[in-house]
């Protein structure tokens, strides 16, 4: 017990800065008939209520298809698909908004829930709806006419900005309505990109049966580049047998996240609906639940700065204490940090190490490289090294040391050759630690 709470408190310490991060921030999030369906939604809506009393501003967009379909079935209604696109009759309308409008009432009701000893105890979420998203008939496409199947012309931006600025919480349904009193069935994904670029929202999260795009081996991927998704989306289309064949849903949701990205959102998330706590995990811990689609990648390797000295203590301590790093107390760090080059990913420091020059011999000290447990295995160390290597080459520097006793062979294999310790520069020869005993490894630039 003693130890579950600690971990809660650990926890809730390190999500702090995504607390402070996220509020008054837009997000838009996307809901998908089957997201509404399944077993998971009334925890999905805790979570959305937690993001509200946080001072998250939210836009809800949801989508209806199976719904949709269920009352299609019942009524012997015929549907049809022309490049995963739901040609729109009027008995399919008439259905289409059966289920819009049941859908939404059941959201409201879900949102509206306020019992004591439930996650929704005391929220008073207020929720809005309406005419905020102005449609325009598809028309005909490759000969089929689509009829009332229509696609966003203008999102009001203004009237829901407006009661974000109130703190209610905005629904958009797939519904549009066109200035010739026509009511158009959208794609809720053409909703929701529509909704998130408008709006310039600082997130697009996509809810979907997957937990976001896996690898070859099939492990998920946490991040990718939306060029990297494009590519994806095409080879997939690339396969499609015919104009009937629906799309996947994890396509339709990288064009969605590709499509934001193009309008400038920054971020684009793709998280299951089935995973408890899914949304939470994503938006508030490091690890992430699924996956996340970039403009460009939101890791970088930069100077180090004063502020900087508090993460790069958390870091690397763990390697002090295990003995591969050499201690180091923060006035010292303070007093060195502008040796320092860090990796900052979402604001936290995931990597360091330091450049000591010696100008005399013409060499530098590469020390205190480190890389969170967490974040090993990609090209990080790489990045931090040829950052250094050229802050060594604009010092005029030719040849980089560095002194190791448990990654030899890393170094080794970045083209770092063993030499004896009289080749170190003399003023570092005269501090070295003879019973750490460290292995010199020196490399010409």
């Amino acid at each position: 017990m003693i130890d579950d709470i600690k971990k809660y408190v650990n926890w809730f310490r390190h999500s702090s800065p995504y607390i402070n991060a996220h509020r008054g921030k837009t997000f838009v999030l996307m809901l998908g008939g089957e997201a509404i369906l399944d077993s998971n939604f009334n925890n999905i809506v805790h979570d959305i209520a937690l993001l509200n009393s946080l001072g998250v501003r939210l836009v809800l967009v949801h989508g209806s298809r199976p719904q949709i379909e269920q009352r299609l079935q019942e009524s012997n209604v015929d549907s049809r698909l022309h490049h995963d696109l739901r040609v729109t009759d009027s008995e399919t309308l008439q259905r289409v908004i059966e289920a819009a409008a049941s859908t939404r009432v059941l959201i409201e009701t879900r949102l509206s829930m306020g019992l004591a000893n439930t996650p929704m105890h005391g929220a008073r979420i207020r929720v809005v709806s309406g005419n905020f998203v102005t449609a325009k008939p598809m028309g005909v496409h490759e000969g089929v006419d689509l009829r009332h199947t229509g696609e966003v012309r203008r999102i009001d931006r203004k009237a829901i900005q407006h009661h974000l600025d109130a703190g209610e919480i905005v629904l958009l349904s797939h519904l549009g309505y066109s200035p010739t009193g026509e009511l158009f069935n959208l794609t809720v994904e053409d909703v929701a990109t529509a909704a998130a670029v408008t709006l310039q929202a600082d997130k697009l999260v996509l809810f979907g049966e997957q937990n976001g795009v896996t690898d070859s081996t099939g492990e998920l991927r946490s991040e990718l580049l939306a060029r990297k998704a494009e590519r994806l989306v095409h080879q997939y289309l690339s396969r499609l047998e015919d104009a009937e064949t629906p799309h996947s849903e994890l396509c339709c949701q990288l064009e969605a996240a590709v499509a934001a990205c193009n309008g400038g959102v920054e971020r684009s998330h793709l998280i299951s609906y089935r995973d408890d706590g899914a949304l939470i995990t994503e938006l508030f811990t490091r690890e992430g639940a699924g996956t996340m689609v970039l403009r460009e990648s939101y890791e970088q390797v930069r100077d180090a700065g004063i502020d900087d000295v508090g993460g790069i203590l958390e870091l690397i301590r763990p390697l002090e204490k295990a003995g591969v790093l050499v201690r180091r107390s923060r006035e010292l760090l303070e007093t060195e940090i502008d040796r320092f080059t860090v990796v900052e990913r979402d604001g936290a420091i995931i990597g360091c190490a330091a450049l000591y020059p010696f100008p005399e011999e013409g060499m530098a000290e590469l020390a205190c490289v480190a890389i969170s447990n967490d974040y090993r295995g990609g090209q990080r160390g790489d990045s931090l090294l040829e950052a250094v290597e050229r802050q060594a080459r604009e010092q005029q520097l030719n040849r980089l040391f560095v002194l190791t006793t448990r990654t030899a062979h890393w170094f080794i294999e970045r083209g770092f050759a063993e030499v004896a310790v009289s080749e170190l520069p003399a003023k570092k020869q005269e501090l070295y630690n003879l019973q750490r005993n460290s292995k010199v490894f020196v490399k010409a630039l």
